[in-house]
């Protein structure tokens, strides 16, 4: 572990618990705890698990005309959702590219707070300060704010235990609807990464330590344990979620990658639409697909994927691994769309020079319990 990498406000914590530590986006963030990433996996899919994700970006836009100016960068249409809601959304090159993804809360006309991921905070931050309109505020508070995620199918029990008086209403929440607590300090949304019915909680740094020790005992009250970010990969990879860097970046498009329902194709302007709408008129090259392993073999990022055992090359796996759920291997890939590739379709993937034959699946390949 370096000593350049940022330690968020939970990081004693985390030595506390004996996590083990790696870096991410710069931070120096839990990979997993003790118990395993196997064991934190099938927490959240039977119980519940609480991860730290203050690695995440926080900018609050503020000022007369904020919402109108986002809704003019990034691709998802604002004019889709209203106050106390939340969206997903992305970051385009001209070309078409993804420079990040990112969740949008909207609390109203004039106040949003934005969620990028940690490598692109502050490049998201110049680049939407650039052409603001005058008193349109965008403020980095990275290092202010923390993020909790809390997942699992008894998570709302543990977040109506951990907040006493003001859980029941908060666990109740829609799905990306989200609320303001504690006199504006805590907000709590019905979202997250994961598949599994969940909430994520933005609040002060310094409030941070006291919340994760009352969600954690109240995760540990339902079976739920902590969880670090190699868990947290399984799980939405099961799911077929992008994650930057992998399945979205500046050289995949959100065409390409399956994320063009998250783009106002009606709206007259954001960062790329000239070239996503050239694109997706004529058909991207490639798609992502779910690839599920009928053999065994764990496929990795950067695997090639061939029609055949003997056969020729139509793509490159994004992202691989072990899923904990299904007891095989799976992987997320770009494949080529000539010639045209379907579900139920078997290929193979070079794992180090062994074939892997695996079958396109519909994602997500494990039922999802987010709604």
């Amino acid at each position: 572990m370096t000593d350049d990498l940022l330690t968020g406000p939970l990081h004693d914590r985390h030595l506390a618990l004996d996590a083990t530590l790696g870096e991410f986006g710069g931070w120096s963030m839990p990979i997993s705890y003790p118990g395993g990433t196997v064991a934190e996996h099938t927490a959240v899919r039977e119980t519940a698990g609480l991860f730290d994700v203050s690695h995440l970006g926080t900018v609050p836009i503020s000022g007369p005309g904020a919402a109108a100016h986002v809704n003019t960068c990034l691709t998802n249409d604002l004019g889709r959702i209203g106050p106390g809601r939340a969206q997903y959304t992305l970051a385009c090159t001209p070309s078409g590219g993804v420079i990040d993804d990112m969740i949008v809360y909207l609390a109203g006309d004039d106040d949003l707070l934005l969620v990028p991921n940690a490598a692109n905070s502050t490049r998201i931050v110049s680049m939407l300060a650039e052409g603001a309109p005058d008193g349109v505020v965008i403020t980095d508070r990275h290092r202010e704010l923390a993020v909790l995620a809390l997942q699992g199918p008894r998570s709302a029990e543990a977040l109506a235990a951990a907040l006493g008086a003001a859980g029941p209403a908060v666990a109740d929440l829609d799905y990306m609807a989200f609320t303001d607590i504690e006199g504006g300090s805590v907000r709590i949304c019905r979202t997250g990464y994961t598949g599994e019915h969940g909430y994520e909680v933005v609040l002060d740094a310094a409030a941070a330590p006291a919340m994760w020790d009352a969600l954690l005992d109240a995760v540990r009250g339902v079976g739920g344990v902590p969880c670090g970010l190699a868990a947290r990969d399984t799980l939405r990879t099961e799911m077929g979620y992008p994650l930057h860097g992998h399945e979205l970046s500046e050289e995949i498009s959100p065409v390409q990658a399956g994320s063009a329902w998250a783009v106002g194709w009606d709206k007259p302007s954001f960062w790329g639409r000239e070239a996503l709408t050239a694109e997706r008129a004529a058909g991207p090259a490639r798609r992502l697909r779910a690839l599920r392993a009928t053999g065994r073999g764990v496929p990795r990022a950067g695997m090639t994927v061939l029609d055949g055992p003997d056969g020729a090359p139509v793509g490159t796996v994004t992202s691989g691994t072990f899923s904990p759920t299904l007891r095989t291997g799976v992987a997320l890939a770009l494949i080529a769309t000539d010639p045209a590739v379907a579900i139920g379709d078997e290929l193979v993937i070079d794992v180090r020079g062994r074939a892997l034959p695996v079958e396109v699946v519909k994602p997500p390949m494990v039922p999802s319990h987010v709604r």
